[in-house]
């Protein structure tokens, strides 16, 4: 039986600078006070926490029973269930959040067309997923029957048909193929950019190294070669 991470991939399991960093991203493009927020795929709650700090208007929502009974102890409104079928009346948030879980479920279009759905008019869609031209597959591929977990070079470069039989378990996106999931739904695009990781793992083992690399795929993110980005960063408004 392949693991769950194969399918589903680790949700944040404690906060680090590179999730901190990808938390004040979201805090630079909408406004929380008071607001309603959802944070769609919420894994253990770590994202949904950080967002009691800015609001106490915050529900999350699980497909793993166990995680989001974890996420519970951190944010008590938190329910299991898929992101295709959202327990929501229409306009129900002021900001939903979703941090790469679109790359996991079993339909992206029907998930993006239920976060929509339940996002007011003016309210803002945040969402994080892998970039197709980052130079790894980070959550590893079947190599001869099995799976591999870890950082898989070049994978994602391939073209499609290879690449997917080597990692069919998750989805990268291009920035093209992920603004057409919204084709034809009431959104406009805010802000779209891509983004490098925070090297967290790296800078607890060698932190001159880390840092080195924090800085200068930081500084990269001001150039084109940003496209290069572990993880597109998209920012939609409702319109109507």
């Amino acid at each position: 039986m392949v693991d769950k991470a194969a399918t589903r991939g680790h949700p944040s399991y404690v906060s680090r600078a590179g999730q901190e960093r990808r938390f004040q991203m979201v805090l630079r493009w909408t406004s929380l006070a008071g607001r309603r927020v959802l944070d769609v795929g919420c894994g253990v709650g770590m994202y949904t926490a950080a967002f009691l700090r800015e609001t106490p208007h915050v529900l999350g929502i699980e497909i793993e029973f166990e995680r989001a009974m974890e996420a519970r102890g951190r944010a008590a409104g938190v329910a299991q269930s898929p992101g295709e079928r959202l327990p929501f009346p229409d306009s129900a948030f002021d900001v939903i959040f979703s941090h790469e879980v679109l790359e996991h479920v079993a339909d992206d279009r029907a998930c993006v067309v239920e976060m929509v759905r339940v996002t007011r008019p003016g309210g803002r869609i945040v969402i994080f997923v892998p970039n197709r031209l980052y130079p790894f597959e980070t959550h590893g591929v079947f190599w001869r029957g099995r799976y591999r977990f870890g950082n898989a070079p070049l994978v994602n470069w391939l073209p499609t048909p290879l690449r997917n039989r080597l990692a069919p378990h998750v989805r990268a996106y291009t920035a093209g193929s992920l603004r057409r999931l919204f084709a034809s739904l009431p959104v406009r695009v805010v802000h779209h950019t891509q983004v490098f990781p925070g090297y967290d793992n790296i800078v607890a083992r060698v932190p001159a190294l880390g840092q080195a690399l924090r800085a200068f795929t930081y500084a990269l993110e001001r150039t084109p070669l940003r496209a290069l980005g572990l993880s597109h960063f998209l920012v939609l408004e409702r319109t109507s």
